[in-house]
């Protein structure tokens, strides 16, 4: 959806995503905590990542994301290099993604009227929940993409819009 800026340095894109798209087929418009949720998760991503294709072409790279006959697909374009699809089982992520979205709207409705204490506890949970679906992805990604943490924390956060059905 957006181009990244762009960074100083022989190689600097080479392990980098410039490029990150929802597949707009998948999604549908959201609430507006989780469409601010996928604006400020592809405005990170495209901030600052680490990305890389394994074996693949050198980057930089063009991500888009969708889900296909109910799997998870990762579209990447290597400027310097081919273009490769990943298709990922959903099935590690359903219970993690519906107990983050519970949470979710626990913490949206709690900001309106709760104590601190018990936004922040919310909110420990729902960076708790956040974390795992982290460590599935990468997981799921290995051999395959090479991530950092945080890039594959904005990552999950993606997974978890196109999952969004209101």
């Amino acid at each position: 959806m957006g181009e990244a800026p762009k960074q100083g340095g022989a190689g600097g894109d080479a392990r980098r995503l410039v490029r990150v798209a929802l597949d707009e087929a998948t999604i549908g418009r959201a609430v507006a905590e989780i469409e601010h949720e996928r604006e400020v998760a592809i405005y990170d991503l495209l901030e600052r990542n680490e990305f890389a294709l394994v074996g693949g072409g050198k980057g930089p790279y063009e991500l888009t994301l969708s889900i296909i006959d109910r799997r998870l697909v990762f579209q990447v374009a290597a400027r310097r290099g081919k273009e490769m699809s990943f298709i990922l089982s959903l099935a590690p992520f359903r219970r993690i993604v519906k107990d983050y979205f519970l949470v979710c709207e626990s913490y949206y409705r709690a900001i309106k009227t709760a104590p601190p204490s018990h936004i922040e506890a919310i909110d420990m949970g729902r960076r708790g929940l956040h974390d795992e679906g982290t460590q599935i992805l990468i997981d799921r990604l290995k051999g395959k993409i090479e991530v950092d943490y945080e890039t594959a924390r904005r990552l999950f956060t993606l997974i978890c819009v196109l999952h969004w059905k209101g």
